[in-house]
């Protein structure tokens, strides 16, 4: 019997668990965006790396949704520069943060591998990169 969806759909981001990893994008980009938008109006001065390291980290969290949301060949780069950014984010920061707690001295977003958000933080753009590449094109 044949298959009648077609490779598209089958290949979509946007589509099946992908619609939870836009959905948790876009939850996280709107904590992080809160969180860095009051850290950055009420106290800059404190911690000005910290502050602007989770606004990048809600910018990508944003940008990674749409380009997760959009599917397409451009969509799809668009994520896997975002997941990649992010990863490699989250593991420096982390690693940053514990190997020396002045250099950060206000939590970010990805501070301690994302340990005040339940390290979903460090988990999130594993599963982004899975899942592009769960959903990329047969070479043949």
């Amino acid at each position: 019997m044949a298959d009648t969806t077609t490779a598209h759909e089958q290949r979509a981001t946007n589509r099946g668990p992908g619609r939870l990893l836009i959905a948790v994008y876009i939850v996280f980009a709107i904590a992080a965006t809160s969180r860095a938008g009051l850290q950055i109006a009420t106290k800059f001065d404190e911690a000005p790396v910290a502050y602007l390291l989770s606004a990048l980290a809600a910018l990508i969290y944003i940008v990674a949704a749409v380009g997760l949301a959009r599917a397409g060949h451009t969509g799809r780069r668009v994520a896997l520069a975002c997941c990649t950014v992010e990863l490699v984010g989250v593991l420096g920061v982390g690693v940053l943060s514990i190997a020396d707690k002045k250099l950060f001295p206000d939590e970010t977003v990805w501070s301690d591998f994302g340990s005040g958000y339940g390290y979903v933080p460090l988990v999130l753009p594993v599963l982004g990169l899975f899942w592009l590449w769960r959903t990329r094109r047969d070479p043949a």
